[in-house]
């Protein structure tokens, strides 16, 4: 029984039980759950909740890469182009209704899990994730009909995801002991991370076998982990019930999703421009977007039980780290996509690969940034629990800036050995900075709010990505739109192509290149189209067709382009590593405050105080101060 030492009359000390105005934090069980769950629960579960957590992380962001390479064999199988005019909604919906969706959601699930149970919302997750993967794939319609329902399927798997997101984080951090915590939030984030670059592969891998099998492949595993969660976790009483704060998950949701799909469509062409950035629907959701999350942050500030208490952001560990957490993925969001576009559309035509073969080949060409996050990461997180996050986090992000300059360094048709060290390196950074980091912010956290500010977390992380490509493909647009319409027209000239269609394929917008050589399409083909290549000579056609007429054409456009990516990269790397470093020395939430420690709670609360807890209490210990300060959050 925990109790408070006080002296007894013959001077020695002796143990008094403590009444619940005594116990600090939200509720009765709240300091034994922080104390120690894993004496609780025995040694062997804190690996239970890592292994299934782990899995269910690693599955969903699998999910969330898989689509990019398979989507020619999806459109191929349901019998749409996906490059005519009117069909870009379906290819731009395909790609980010996942993503949108679960960045959209894991603050408010988040949220839902520290009101009604971490486990129990992970474990639906599970379930809503498994069932909707079983649904992608029997499809049985073709057409725009089957592209629809992919769509709208694909965004209740994002919801399953979501949950799955929101509570992983909060779950181990329950479990695992305060030393441990980096290793096992490493493992879990680098898994994370990982995912979405073995989706690649495994996207190229069963694409062309069948496209059902990049949905089917996680229905067996996703039934297994549903039924192990639910067999197997078990919720800590750490949980304080409220009311569902309806307009600020409303505004906050709509918010995001404004600024998400405003950034998304602003990198498509829009009347004579290049880019949508002036379309007057680009600029309404962008300003709905940002008015929208003004008014949640007024929200939470006016609410009774709001999803996200904005105090929270006070803890200056947890704001640097979210920050941090931010510009980490604006940087490293858009890479996937440039190095996909770079491999696809140049490099592996050069040596040798078909169009239609390129996306297997550029997931596998890959594969060094993924192991260099397996790993990074664990060792990282490990050595996090012991020196803290700042030198890991910001070390990462260092190196990380450097990688990104060495790689604007190549040549466009570069050897692979260098290229390959290269992210590796890349890897390694990454790895480095993401397992502390994610330790770091949920150390940070009162184990009341681990759900809600894991969530807000992942948001930051998730929303980064969809930021991060409009602004890398706008860079890419602005650097191939200045040369790229002259060398295009002069070199389809110089092989038989009549005036007229040569300045109409200069005519059109780069980023229909861009998708071309992403989807693995011939570009030459989408530009001219059949008709103007059937009237050429077979030597002209064997030309513009072959694998180095485009990619030779495009190679100096598109190093323009990559440079102002990759210079952008460095400075989002270096603002993270600044962001980082002022997240201060390590720090782990306390939730005891230092009167309950030494027995002189009572007189310092005063005599007719309540003796109910102080459920909207947080303790803040400044790092590096033996004494936690209390700060008050008003509900």
């Amino acid at each position: 029984m925990c109790g408070v030492r006080t002296p007894g009359g013959d001077g020695r000390e002796r143990e008094r039980p403590r009444r619940r105005r005594d116990l600090p934090g939200v509720s009765t069980t709240l300091s034994a759950s922080t104390l120690s769950v894993a004496d609780e629960r025995g040694d062997r579960y804190k690996w239970v909740v890592l292994s299934n957590t782990t899995l269910g992380v690693l599955m969903a962001t699998i999910d969330s890469s898989i689509l990019l390479i398979a989507l020619p064999d999806i459109f191929r199988g349901i019998g749409i182009n996906p490059l005519l005019p009117g069909n870009t909604f379906y290819l731009l919906w395909m790609i980010l209704s996942f993503l949108i969706v679960s960045s959209v959601l894991v603050v408010s699930l988040g949220r839902l899990g520290d009101m009604y149970g971490r486990v129990k919302m992970y474990n639906l997750g599970f379930a809503i994730y498994t069932f909707f993967s079983l649904l992608l794939s029997i499809t049985w319609m073709s057409g725009s009909a089957a592209a629809l329902y992919l769509i709208i399927m694909r965004i209740f798997q994002g919801v399953g995801a979501a949950f799955l997101i929101a509570n992983s984080g909060a779950l181990l951090t329950d479990a695992f002991p305060e030393h441990q915590r980096g290793m096992a939030l490493g493992i879990n984030q680098v898994a994370g991370i990982s995912g979405s670059f073995l989706g690649l592969v495994l996207g190229g891998i069963l694409g062309p076998i069948q496209w059902r099998l990049i949905f089917l492949v996680s229905v067996p595993v996703g039934l297994f982990a549903t039924i192990w969660a639910y067999r197997k976790l078990r919720e800590v009483p750490v949980r304080r019930h409220g009311r569902i704060d309806w307009p600020g998950n409303v505004t906050f949701a709509f918010g995001l999703i404004a600024l998400m799909v405003g950034i998304t469509y602003g990198i498509q062409p829009y009347g004579g421009h290049i880019m949508g950035w002036t379309s007057p629907f680009v600029l309404g959701c962008l300003v709905a977007g940002v008015a929208l999350l003004i008014a949640f942050g007024i929200i939470e500030t006016k609410v009774d039980d709001p999803m996200f208490r904005l105090d929270l952001f006070r803890i200056r560990a947890f704001s640097a780290g979210c920050l941090s957490t931010l510009l980490a993925g604006i940087g490293r969001g858009g890479l996937m996509f440039i190095l996909i576009i770079w491999l696809q559309g140049i490099w592996l035509p050069l040596h040798g690969y078909d169009f239609a073969r390129t996306p297997l080949w550029a997931g596998i060409y890959m594969l060094p940034l993924t192991a260099g996050f397996l790993i990074a990461g664990p060792i990282s997180g490990i050595l996090s629990d012991r020196f803290g996050s700042r030198p890991f986090a910001t070390g990462g992000m260092l190196a990380a800036a450097l990688t990104f300059g060495l790689l604007e360094l190549l040549p466009v048709d570069f050897p692979y050995p260098a290229f390959a060290v290269l992210l590796l390196c890349n890897g390694l950074a990454m790895g480095a900075f993401a397992a502390p980091n994610r330790a770091g912010v949920m150390n940070s956290l009162p184990s009341q709010h681990r759900g809600v500010g894991a969530g807000m977390n992942s948001t930051f992380q998730n929303s980064a990505q969809v930021l991060s490509i409009g602004i890398f493909f706008t860079l890419m647009i602005i650097g191939l739109s200045s040369t790229l319409p002259g060398a295009l027209f002069v070199g389809l000239r110089a092989h038989g192509v009549p005036g007229p269609a040569a300045r109409r394929a200069a005519g059109l917008p780069p980023v229909t290149s861009l998708f071309a050589a992403f989807l693995g399409f011939s570009p030459v083909q989408h530009l001219l189209g059949e008709p103007v290549l059937a009237h050429l000579s077979a030597a002209n056609q064997a030309v513009l067709n072959g694998r180095g007429f485009f990619p030779s054409l495009i190679a100096k456009p598109f190093k323009n382009g990559l440079h102002a990516a990759f210079d952008f990269a460095v400075i989002a790397c270096l603002v993270a590593a600044a962001a980082s470093w002022l997240r201060g020395g390590k720090y782990i939430y306390s939730e005891k405050p230092a009167a309950d420690e030494d027995g002189r709670a009572e007189n310092e609360r005063g005599a007719n105080e309540s003796a109910e807890p102080l459920e909207n209490d947080l303790v803040i210990s400044a790092p590096g101060r033996a004494s936690p300060e209390r700060q008050r959050i008003e509900p």
